[in-house]
């Protein structure tokens, strides 16, 4: 028994040194996402499971509530990650940004957006919309993008054929939807689920299935800090990647249960029943790499909207692949 004291005693001495010495010291990486959605589920799984601990990595996650305030935290320093539509890097790369943001590690491949009805339709078809008053998202964000891009591939011209508003702030469109005269709106999961549930709303179409294969949600940060901080980019994909895995691999009820105290005040039926729909419409990248095929499908949608700038456009400059190949081939 005295032996067994004894080496318990060395073994706290070394774990003593060693944390003196600062081998278990963390590298902390401060994440802007551009809002709270069950979209980024993965992403919620790489806390939770540990996976970015595994790496030697500690999270600091922050909700900046849009795309342009989530841009400016990055451009400015106030966060190093920001998750964030890949439509917002080539904006700023047009602005002719001497530090512009490269795309680095995909998360969602779909829109996330599903198309939700004050009453029930259920016999829906896309051509119901026309003359409907509909409630938008901002404009020159990938919701309303590919909103409108859905809309045309069925014969609607959202500005002729449809009374589109687009004057509400992000957070504030599902009170406005409930207040308000609009007969249809784009909401993300879980809202549009509840929305459901209390009988508000009506699930009648997904944008994601109708828009195909788009770098719709993705990791991007400032080329100076890519440059600078390679390694701990890395290990941040690497702990993204083993997220998208176990998310393919585990049922929507354990992931629900996994990522329950991001959505406190949304019940777990709503969670795994809408982690489930974002699963069973391949809304989730499988793996992080964004490819030229999204890219471009992207820009054809950003150009159908007229939001996309003039100029060349380039792949090879805006995305980083080198990093999200290596994590999945190592």
């Amino acid at each position: 028994m005295r032996k067994i004291k004894h080496l318990s005693f060395v073994s706290c001495v070394v774990l003593i040194f060693l944390s003196a010495c600062g081998s278990s010291e963390n590298t902390t990486i401060k994440v802007g996402e551009v809002t709270r959605s069950l979209f980024y589920a993965p992403q919620y799984v790489a806390i939770e499971k540990g996976f970015f601990e595994e790496e030697g990595l500690d999270v600091e996650l922050q909700t900046t509530w849009g795309g342009d305030k989530t841009m400016t935290a990055l451009l400015s320093d106030g966060v190093d990650v920001a998750l964030v539509g890949s439509e917002t890097s080539i904006y700023v790369y047009a602005q002719d940004s001497n530090d512009f943001a490269v795309n680095f590690a995909q998360l969602t491949q779909t829109d996330g957006t599903f198309l939700v009805a004050k009453e029930p339709h259920p016999n829906f078809e896309w051509e119901d919309l026309a003359g409907t008053n509909f409630l938008g998202q901002r404009k020159g964000g990938m919701p309303q993008m590919v909103g409108e891009y859905v809309l045309k591939q069925h014969g609607i011209n959202p500005q002729n054929d449809l009374s589109l508003h687009q004057n509400i702030e992000f957070a504030n469109i599902p009170g406005a939807f409930l207040s308000g005269d609009y007969e249809y709106v784009q909401l993300f999961e879980p809202t549009a689920s509840v929305f459901e549930k209390e009988g508000n709303g009506h699930v009648v179409a997904s944008f994601g299935e109708e828009s195909g294969h788009v770098p719709y949600t993705v990791f991007m940060s400032k080329q100076s800090y890519l440059e600078a901080n390679k390694e701990n980019i890395e290990k941040f994909t690497s702990a993204i990647y083993k997220a998208q895995q176990w998310v393919q691999e585990t049922d929507s009820a354990e992931i629900a249960e996994t990522i329950q105290g991001y959505f406190e005040d949304v019940d777990l039926d709503i969670l795994t029943s809408s982690i489930e729909r974002y699963k069973s419409q391949g809304s989730f990248a499988t793996d992080p790499i964004l490819d030229e095929e999204e890219w471009n499908n992207l820009k054809a949608i950003m150009e159908e909207a007229g939001e996309l700038p003039e100029g060349n456009i380039s792949y090879d400059e805006l995305v980083n692949t080198e990093i999200a190949e290596d994590v999945i081939n190592n």
